[in-house]
């Protein structure tokens, strides 16, 4: 079957295989009441779960045929948590409401995000993660991805978050707020892919650059690889991170 992947940049055309999943979630009713989420389950009786957070003006649907198209294996069982931003102003787009992890500003770094937005969402992701762990999901079995803003979440937490988790996927993306050298940091040491466009017109690759450096120098264990593409995802970065959950989840 073909699937046709709505992110910035335009629509990603990629040839998927059929696979079964349990649907788990209610129907989301898109009024602008959220966050709500998607949930997808790979395998039975998961203990592995993926926290995927979508871009500014998207949905948690936009991420879905990532699960697919992962194409895991039998061997593990996972959870694919796709949540929706909630609603709310975003300045660029001249104040339009649209689904968004926190208000965009202006396009320089310094003024790009706001600082309550990032910090709302960020107890957001907090709270799946606990909520995850309720469901008997341990910590050490947690990913938290993320591309664009939802990308910015995901590096803002990994930086905060007390649970050592299992790894961050971070994708075309940038960190929103200043990072305080000499902090302690819980999740130092944990696997962290970056992926980014070497065309991004939306998030420059020196942005991304720069939040890999800071990655690295707070400890984290970054895989980091650019792609031919603009603001978007490519086949062959789903393939490097298949690639790179082997190695965390432990599967070929």
């Amino acid at each position: 079957m073909i699937l046709y992947w709505p992110w910035f940049g335009g629509y990603l055309y990629q040839p998927l295989p059929s696979f079964t999943f349990n649907f788990l979630s209610e129907p989301d009713d898109m009024t602008q009441n959220g966050p709500d989420r998607v949930e997808l389950v790979h395998g039975d009786n998961p203990n592995w779960s993926i926290i995927w957070l979508h871009g500014l003006g998207a949905d948690g649907h936009d991420f879905e045929p990532v699960a697919a198209a992962l194409n895991l294996p039998d061997s593990v069982s996972v959870r694919f948590v796709f949540p929706h931003a909630p609603y709310r102003s975003v300045t660029i787009n001249g104040g339009m409401r649209m689904r968004a992890w926190y208000d965009i500003r202006a396009m320089e770094l310094d003024s790009r995000a706001d600082a309550a937005g990032v910090e709302e969402s960020t107890q957001l992701l907090k709270g799946w993660v606990e909520e995850e762990i309720s469901r008997g999901i341990d910590p050490s079995h947690i990913i938290l991805a993320g591309f664009s803003q939802g990308g910015a979440i995901a590096l803002n937490i990994a930086l905060k978050l007390d649970q050592k988790v299992a790894g961050i996927i971070a994708l075309s993306t940038y960190i929103p707020s200043p990072v305080a050298t000499g902090t302690e940091v819980a999740n130092a040491g944990i696997p962290l892919f970056m992926g980014h466009g070497q065309f991004d017109p939306v998030v420059s690759p020196a942005l991304g650059e720069a939040a890999r450096q800071t990655m690295i120098e707070s400890g984290f264990d970054v895989t980091w690889q650019t792609y031919p593409m603009p603001h978007s995802v490519a086949p062959e970065e789903i393939r490097d991170i298949r690639n790179w959950l082997g190695q965390v989840l432990g599967f070929q």
